[in-house]
C-alpha cells in the first residue's frame, strides 16, 4: 500500500491540504509566540554592543546547554535505534523529513551513510521541503504545506516497512505533520525529533525525541542550539543503528569503501589494526580482497581466500565479528 492510498483514508483535513499564507500566519500565529524556542534569551540581552569575544562566550555558553539535553533524551533515542534497526533487518528503510535547517542536517546525515558504512544509497534517505534546490538555498514557504510532505514521501516509495523520522524544532512544521499523518495512515512507525516540550509532533509520533534545548540567542534562530541538538541526535541514531546491523567491529569503521586515497589508507590502517599486520601486507589483502576491508580482515586472521572469506561473511549476514568466530 502506498502513501497516495491514504488520501481519502481518514487523514485530517487539516493536514492534507496547504493553507494559503494569510491563513496559515493567523492559524499559528498564537501557537508560535508561546514556544520555547521563539522566547527572547535572557543570556544574549544585549549581545550586539558586546566585544566580539564576549558575543562568542555568550553563544558557546549556551552551546553547552545542548548535550545535556540530548543526554536527557538517551532512552528515547535508544528506542529509535532499536525500532530502525529491526526495520532494516525487515528490509525497511529509515526516511528523514524536514524544512529548512531539519532538513539540511537530514540530507547531511543520510549522504555520509553509503561511504562511512557501504550501505545501498537508498537505505537512509532525507526528504526536504522544497526538494533538491532548498539544499542550497532557502525556500521557506515550502514547510507551510501539509500536503506535499506526504506526497514527498509517495514519490520516495514508502511503505508501512519504512520508518519516518519527522525533524521539527518547532514541533509544528506542517509539512512534517503531514508526511507522519500519512505514515501512521499506512501502519509504520514514527519518530518525532523536536525541541519544545510537549509539540504537536511529540504527541503524534510513536516515538517522541525532544531535547529541550531553550530559547536561542538570536530569538527563534533554531539553527542554533536546537540545530545543533538535531544534528547530535542524527549522528547518534544513524551510528548507533549502524552497529547494531553489524557494520563496524570494535569502534572501527570496516565497511568503508575505499573509493579515493584517503579512503584506501583509511582502510589499510583499519586492517593493521583488526589483524596485527604491517602496512605492505595490509594493503596486499586490500588489493587481493577486491578493495573489501571486511573479506581482508577475514583472509588475514583465519587464513581463508578471498572466495572462503566473502563466502563466511555472507553467512554471518555481514557481521565480521560473527565471521571470525571458531
Amino acid at each position: 500500500m502506498m502513501v497516495g492510498a491514504a488520501r481519502n483514508s481518514g487523514v485530517p483535513p487539516s493536514l492534507t491540504r496547504a493553507d494559503s499564507p494569510q491563513a496559515h500566519r493567523l492559524r499559528t500565529r498564537g501557537m508560535l509566540e508561546h514556544l520555547l524556542t521563539e522566547q527572547p534569551n535572557p543570556a544574549s540581552e544585549g549581545i550586539d554592543a558586546l566585544p566580539v569575544e564576549e558575543v562568542l562566550k555568550v553563544i558557546n555558553a549556551e552551546d553547552h546547554k545542548v548535550p545535556g539535553a540530548v543526554e536527557a533524551e538517551i532512552p528515547n533515542i535508544a528506542r529509535a535505534v532499536e525500532v530502525i534497526a529491526a526495520a532494516i533487518r525487515s528490509g525497511g528503510r529509515l526516511f528523514y523529513i524536514g524544512a529548512g535547517t531539519s532538513g539540511r542536517l537530514a540530507a547531511l546525515d543520510a549522504a555520509e551513510c553509503p561511504p562511512t558504512f557501504n550501505v545501498p544509497d537508498d537505505l537512509v534517505q532525507a526528504v526536504i521541503a522544497g526538494g533538491p534546490d532548498a539544499l542550497a538555498r532557502a525556500v521557506e514557504a515550502s514547510e507551510d504545506d501539509a500536503a506535499a510532505g506526504w506526497r514527498d514521501l509517495e514519490e520516495r516509495g514508502f511503505t508501512a516497512r519504512d520508518v519516518l523520522m519527522g525533524i521539527s524544532a518547532s514541533g509544528r512544521t506542517p509539512y512534517v505533520l503531514g508526511a507522519v499523518a500519512a505514515a501512521r495512515q499506512l501502519g509504520a512507525v514514527t519518530v518525532g525529533l523536536s525541541c519544545n516540550p510537549d509539540s504537536e509532533l511529540a504527541r503524534v509520533v510513536d516515538i517522541a525525541i525532544t531535547p529541550v534545548t531553550g530559547p536561542e540567542i538570536i530569538a527563534g534562530s533554531t539553527r542554533l542550539k536546537a540545530g545543533t541538538a538535531a544534528k547530535l541526535v542524527l549522528n547518534m541514531i544513524s551510528t548507533a543503528v549502524m552497529i547494531r546491523l553489524g557494520h563496524v567491529y570494535g569502534n572501527l569503521m570496516v565497511n568503508v569503501q575505499p573509493k579515493n586515497q584517503k579512503l584506501r589508507d583509511r582502510a589499510r590502517r583499519i586492517i593493521q589494526r583488526a589483524t596485527g599486520v604491517g602496512a605492505e601486507e595490509a594493503a596486499r589483502l586490500l588489493d587481493a580482497a577486491g578493495g573489501d576491508t571486511k573479506v581482508a580482515i577475514v583472509m588475514a586472521r583465519l587464513g581463508l581466500s578471498r572466495e572462503e572469506a566473502a563466502g563466511r561473511l555472507a553467512a554471518a549476514e555481514g557481521r565480521l565479528s560473527e565471521a571470525l568466530r571458531g
